[in-house]
């Protein structure tokens, strides 16, 4: 294999260019509110978050000293049920973000149509240089914090950037000790041992893919003739890799923090994805495919399929004329900024949105929490059914959707979420 340059990649810092991720999901919003013709009164309680929690953390270091770390929980809407969203730990994390977030996860389970409102919560901290015991007490601190906040009917954390099964567990075990008795459907993505679900690890990439296949499918697009980018090899970017591949799509492309690479008669996924758990967790070195010069024109590739599946705003104004791909599925949340969203559609990709094609996710993370309540396990293959069932579901009806009002499908799944969350109010009385 011909030697190629190393491209060091860094984790991306925000840009001073870089859009408002609230100002992007509110543009999308007032688009959708119009075509909906949203009478005032709705709008404005649906475009404002009901809660928003600031706290401060105090965690003794390792090295015996204190230190303060700031904590954020947002409660987008409640209306449809308890809120629903991710905890991210990162030196990124701020509230505007955690605000589009939650808004995101409300329209999320409106458009899966689950009995969820939208919640998300983050830390600003930086997890890769702390310690296992560290980032306990962290949590822990968190969750004490937040205990008025949380709750099995109230408010339900998950996994998100940063965190796992590990912090869940521990979030569990301390929610548990301030109601004195064990509550596991406090939270989502727990450990299988502790009430996590069968299918949850994958469902957000299995997700991805379903929605891919539903899209290819209205695109009269044979999967076995379809090649494919994936932007992110972490939990969603390699489990929708992988199943993709088992589909017949050829993935050309990966990157994860150490670069993109490429290889144009396709990569082994499960080669990838062994040596990537290998190596912890990075496909720096990995010898199946080249090492792109630059890691951003993985995203510019000759393919058929870009699903974007790390951070947002990677697709923007900058270099959505040179994306040649028919159909990107977005697995991140929010990897298409509100400024590319024009250039994308006058070039006539069609885009299965964040709302609609990351929402595997919380879909099974609701099934946990039903088998939490029951007190009864489901088989993987109950759980992988009833997911695919409401993804295709919701996939037609936001291209149904799409097609009656002559809208992108990012639109579409705004216009199906917010007509279900507003008629909701009408139905309840209001406010």
């Amino acid at each position: 294999m011909a030697a190629t340059t190393v491209y060091k990649y860094k984790e991306p810092a925000p840009r001073v260019d870089a859009e408002n991720p609230l100002e992007s999901m509110m543009s999308r919003f007032n688009v959708a509110a119009e075509i909906l013709g949203l009478d005032e009164e709705t709008y404005e309680v649906l475009k404002a978050a009901d809660k928003q929690v600031i706290v401060h953390i105090p965690v003794t270091m390792d090295n015996g000293k204190v230190r303060v770390f700031e904590g954020y929980r947002v409660i987008h809407n409640t209306i449809l049920g308890p809120s629903k969203g991710g905890i991210r730990y990162d030196k990124n994390v701020h509230l505007d973000e955690v605000k589009a977030l939650a808004a995101w996860m409300t329209w999320k389970c409106a458009v899966v149509d689950i009995p969820y409102g939208g919640a998300k919560g983050g830390i600003i901290c930086e997890p890769t240089k702390m310690s296992a015991g560290e980032i306990e007490r962290l949590t822990r601190g968190y969750t004490l914090a937040m205990k008025d906040v949380f709750g099995p009917d109230r408010d339900i954390p998950a996994p998100d950037m940063g965190t796992g099964p590990r912090e869940m567990a521990w979030l569990m075990d301390e929610f548990s000790k301030t109601v004195g008795g064990t509550s596991p459907a406090v939270v989502t993505g727990k450990p299988l041992v502790m009430g996590g679900s069968l299918g949850r690890t994958e469902a957000t990439g299995r997700g991805v893919m379903v929605a891919t296949m539903a899209a290819l499918k209205t695109l009269d697009l044979d999967p076995h003739n379809v090649s494919a980018a994936v932007q992110g090899f972490g939990n969603v970017g390699s489990w929708a890799a992988k199943l993709l591949s088992e589909k017949g799509v050829k993935i050309k492309g990966l990157s994860d923090v150490s670069g993109a690479y490429w290889n144009d008669n396709g990569i082994d996924i499960d080669e990838a994805i062994a040596y990537k758990n290998a190596h912890a967790g990075r496909l720096d070195g990995f010898q199946g495919a080249t090492m792109l010069e630059n890691a951003d024109d993985l995203l510019t590739t000759d393919v058929d399929v870009l699903v974007p599946a790390a951070v947002e705003d990677v697709i923007t104004e900058h270099n959505a004329h040179n994306i040649k791909a028919k159909l990107i599925v977005e697995g991140a949340n929010g990897p298409t900024s509100a400024s590319a969203d024009p250039i994308i559609n006058e070039k006539g990709i069609m885009v299965v949105p964040d709302i609609l094609a990351n929402s595997g996710g919380v879909t099974v993370s609701y099934f946990e929490w039903v088998q939490n309540k029951q007190g009864f396990k489901w088989s993987e293959k109950m759980v992988t059914d009833r997911a695919d069932r409401i993804m295709n579901d919701a996939f037609e009806k936001v291209y149904q959707t799409s097609r009656k009002y002559d809208v992108p499908m990012r639109i579409a799944a705004y216009v199906v979420a917010i007509d279900k969350v507003a008629q909701t109010y009408k139905f309840r009385g209001g406010y």
